[in-house]
């Protein structure tokens, strides 16, 4: 199920939370649990098998990972959990792409599994591995009940999308959360704004990119209308998904953190990874960066190190080589600024914001790319290498036709909007103003999006690739 679907905004939701505020305290989590597995097999059923598969191993292990803390025991109890977790992850995800990769290096004919990837299980195997690592760090103590443990994975606010939300950040909000108007109203509040950026504006931003992948009229300005509107999309699509789970989470009790901070202002790339998919970058930097010793070895070892996390992040979005090829771009980057750049980057601040768009710009080309030959040839379009021109009729008419759009999506990539909105409250009256104009807002915004929903059909998740 998805959260911008007419069935979920107008059925399970509000069922969910009447029920969830009708039940005692002591069954709250079991609402939430009951509701998440309906919510995750609601399109494919026979995957919760697997998630539940996954909770139950990682409840148990992490009970046997504490008991013998000072035990050899306790290491091989987590080496057993983190197999089983990467084993599963592997075999869903990634083991087709080994055997077509295997099968053209031999020349072999291995037939293909034909797996369907489960949805989230990106997102709950790094939640149960995180788990489980931070028992046997005693940064957490093992959870007895099954229940809340199980809730934390599977509750559907951030289950197929994330944010990556860390067992250690809600252990205590699991036990004991308060519930208020004003939470609630935030929550709701987050909720519509989110919804708003995936259907109004990464949904239409969308569209333009399906338009120029089936366009008979290529040219040089649309190559560069393509990759700017994938960009945008990206953005709001993911974080528009991480302010909806952000918000439902706040209904619910729970406070999570923040998963992106306007990475578009970016004046470096190692800023730009600081502000997008925050949960993401932290936990590749606590759980495999830091453990492999971080910065804090030798250059050669501190490269590869760096080398490493950056091939795992490109392979956790995707089994493709574009995948790969996307993080090393970024590991190199990253690098090179480490090494030197980001010393003259500091110097040039309006160039460097120049530099880090257009390299943000052509790695998206390549994450979108089915394939690298086909990545490659949306770049030599962009950069006039395609023999195409410069302009053309159709690229001149969806130009003017989502400059709207793009205008929209430009600002409400920045902190602007949210800007202009502090200094109007600041203002004399501006606070009523703004408290009296908002629910009325939202509820346009509300009727707006339902109103896109009911008469379209372009309603793609990207992460669902994940």
């Amino acid at each position: 199920m998805l959260f911008s679907i007419i069935p979920f905004l107008y059925y399970f939701l509000p069922c969910v939370i009447l029920l969830y505020f009708a039940v005692p305290k002591r069954l709250k989590n079991t609402v939430l649990l009951l509701s998440s597995l309906f919510f995750y097999g609601w399109g494919e059923p026979r995957y919760l098998v697997f998630m539940l598969a996954s909770i139950t191993q990682g409840y148990i292990f992490g009970i046997l990972i504490e008991r013998y803390r000072d035990r050899k025991r306790s290491r091989g109890f987590l080496a057993a959990s983190v197999v089983f977790s990467l084993g599963l992850l592997g075999y869903c995800k990634y083991a087709d792409f080994f055997i077509s990769n295997f099968n053209a290096v031999t020349g072999l004919s291995l037939p293909l599994l034909g797996i369907a990837l489960p949805i989230g299980i990106s997102f709950y195997t790094f939640q149960i591995l995180s788990y489980v690592v931070d028992v046997y760090r005693g940064e957490v103590p093992a959870q007895k009940n099954y229940i809340h443990l199980a809730a934390y994975i599977a509750m559907f606010p951030q289950l197929i999308a994330g944010p990556i939300v860390r067992y250690a950040d809600i252990a205590g909000q699991l036990q004991e959360r308060r519930h208020s108007v004003a939470d609630a109203a935030y929550g709701i509040r987050r909720f519509l704004l989110g919804l708003s950026k995936k259907i109004l504006l990464a949904n239409t931003l969308g569209e333009l990119v399906s338009i120029f992948k089936d366009s008979q009229e290529p040219s040089v300005l649309f190559a560069w209308m393509y990759a700017v509107a994938y960009v945008l999309h990206v953005y709001f699509d993911f974080s528009g998904y991480s302010d909806m789970a952000i918000g439902l989470g706040r209904i619910f009790g729970f406070h999570f953190l923040e998963n992106f901070n306007y990475p578009y202002i970016s004046a470096s790339i190692t800023e730009f990874w600081r502000r997008w998919h925050i949960s993401l970058g932290t936990w590749f930097r606590d759980y495999l960066y830091i453990p492999l010793g971080g910065s804090r070895v030798g250059r050669p070892r501190w490269l590869l190190n760096l080398f490493i996390v950056w091939m795992a992040t490109g392979l956790w979005h995707g089994a493709a080589w574009n995948f790969v090829l996307w993080g090393l771009f970024f590991a190199v980057l990253l690098m090179v600024e480490k090494l030197w750049l980001l010393k003259v980057l500091e110097k040039a601040k309006g160039l460097a914001h120049v530099y880090v768009l257009l390299l943000v710009l052509i790695s998206f080309v390549i994450f979108d790319g089915p394939s690298l030959s086909e990545a490659g040839s949306h770049l030599v379009a962009m950069f006039g290498g395609a023999g195409l021109p410069a302009v053309t009729p159709e690229t001149l008419y969806y130009l003017k036709s989502y400059a709207v759009i793009f205008l929209l999506a430009v600002v409400g990539a920045t902190p602007l909007p949210a800007k202009l909105a502090g200094m109007a409250e600041k203002k004399k009256g501006g606070g009523l103003l703004i408290n009296a104009a908002e629910p009325v807002v939202l509820l346009a915004l509300l009727v707006l999006c339902t109103a896109f929903l009911v008469d379209g059909s372009f309603n793609p998740f990207l992460y669902f690739r994940f």
